[in-house]
């Protein structure tokens, strides 16, 4: 018998679903019996309970389930039968009027888009390009020394100065009263790299160990405090101790605590310059791919099924709530996060998997074998044992997934580049490192 489809509005399908009455309730009292064999009942040995107990106790949900399965699998068979690429689950909801032992349900449902993609010539993509500098190596090398440094006190008549590690009382108050966050005691912070408020800084700057001084502090209009953002603040701040920073010098020991094995400076700096390049190619090709994809999207006429924005909605919510999880919040899995937060972003994500989907579907890009082999061994590089990670990849099913996943936006993002116009732009190592 052949389906009516009816369409209602864009991806919106609705179809007529009829089962049988005779055969629900030949199932049901198939299942039943089935149950009875292992129902307990007070007063009744296993497998002796009357049925009419069982029908009375179970037969509600028993019958709930058997029609359930029975719509699942003549929802299937009409889906299949019409041709439909159904995206969500239906809404099934019961008929009045049908015939004598028959149920009547109408399904409602949307059904995936046709994805129209036009000629990518006529698209336009900046692709950025990107050095590593020996200014980048040096700058590298001066974050390795702070990583490393150490701290000695200085004399009763140093000031604190840019460097130093300077350790503080301090209480703030607004009009006269205290405010959250504006008292500590024994508070540590390095003068001269920004992890004060610079009016802060300011003031302690050139202050002596057992000093205390009063000054006024005006917190910035976007403040990440809410409560004080705008407001000005009279702090009252006494220095404890002062310390000096000592840099490790940049030498064959310097060298052979990170790991080097032959010591030297020159081999240092070249191990420095194999992983900022390794790190630059990643970061220049995650923003490559992006502005790809951003201009295959723009090239692109579908409508996006709302089932699928909101099953992309609820992952980000479930996400959200298990990153809140690890971050130790309690009664994270509970946390009242709304989906429609995410539901821009959602569509943005469901949209362009449509669009990538039917561009790799109709230009034959799917991830081959050498190209995943190849992404797997570069991985590998960055790990102190490659031939290990390479086969902890290989044989686990999520992380292949996810390689292939990677393989087939690459060629995508190939693909593109290869038809759109192309401007290319060189980004300052700086640039490129800040923005990612």
């Amino acid at each position: 018998m052949a389906v009516t489809v009816e369409t209602l509005e864009k991806l919106e399908r609705r179809i007529t679903l009829t089962l049988a009455a005779d055969d629900i309730n030949t199932e049901v009292e198939s299942r039943l019996k089935k149950l009875a064999r292992t129902v307990k009942a007070d007063g009744f040995r296993p497998g002796k309970v009357p049925m009419s107990f069982v029908a009375q106790r179970y037969g509600a949900s028993v019958q709930y389930e058997v029609v359930n399965d029975k719509l699942g699998e003549a929802f299937t068979s009409a889906a299949n039968e019409a041709k439909l690429r159904v995206a969500g689950m239906p809404r099934i909801e019961q008929k009045d009027g049908a015939a004598d032992g028959q149920l009547a349900f109408d399904a409602t449902f949307e059904v995936y888009p046709e994805v129209k993609i036009a000629d990518l010539a006529g698209a336009e993509v900046e692709r950025i390009a990107a050095d590593v500098t020996e200014e980048a190596i040096d700058k590298t090398v001066e974050i390795l020394r702070k990583q490393r440094r150490s701290f000695a006190q200085r004399g009763a008549a140093d000031v604190a100065a840019d460097g130093d590690r300077v350790s503080i009382d301090f209480e703030g108050k607004i009009d006269g009263e205290p405010f959250a966050g504006g008292k500590a005691d024994g508070f540590q912070f390095l003068l001269g790299e920004g992890q004060m408020l610079e009016a802060f800084e300011k003031a302690v700057r050139g202050m002596k160990a057992g000093e205390s001084k009063t000054f006024p502090l005006a917190f910035p209009e976007d403040y990440h405090g809410k409560d004080v953002a705008g407001k000005e603040a009279d702090f009252l701040v006494t220095v404890k101790k002062i310390e000096a920073q000592h840099l490790p010098e940049v030498n064959e020991a310097f060298a052979k605590a990170l790991g080097i094995k032959d010591g030297t400076v020159e081999a240092l700096r070249a191990d420095i310059k194999k992983n900022l390049e390794r790190e630059v190619k990643f970061r220049v090709l995650a923003k490559n791919k992006g502005a790809a994809m951003d201009a295959l999207v723009g090239k692109a006429e579908l409508d996006v099924p709302n089932a699928l924005i909101e099953g992309e909605a609820e992952r980000m919510v479930a996400n959200a709530r298990e990153d809140l999880k690890k971050r130790g919040i309690k009664d994270a899995d509970k946390a009242p996060i709304p989906a429609e937060l995410f539901k821009d972003q959602a569509e943005k994500r469901v949209r362009l998997g449509l669009v990538v989907a039917e561009l790799v579907r109709s230009n034959n890009l799917q991830a081959k074998p050498e190209q995943l082999q190849a992404h797997i061994e570069e991985i590998s590089q960055s790990y102190e044992k490659p031939a290990e990670v390479v086969r902890w990849y290989l044989s686990d099913r999520e992380r292949m997934a996810e390689v292939e996943a990677v393989v087939i936006e690459n060629n995508v993002t190939d693909f593109i580049l290869g038809k759109a116009k192309v401007t290319d732009k060189s980004l300052p190592f700086d640039e490129l490192m800040a923005g990612a």
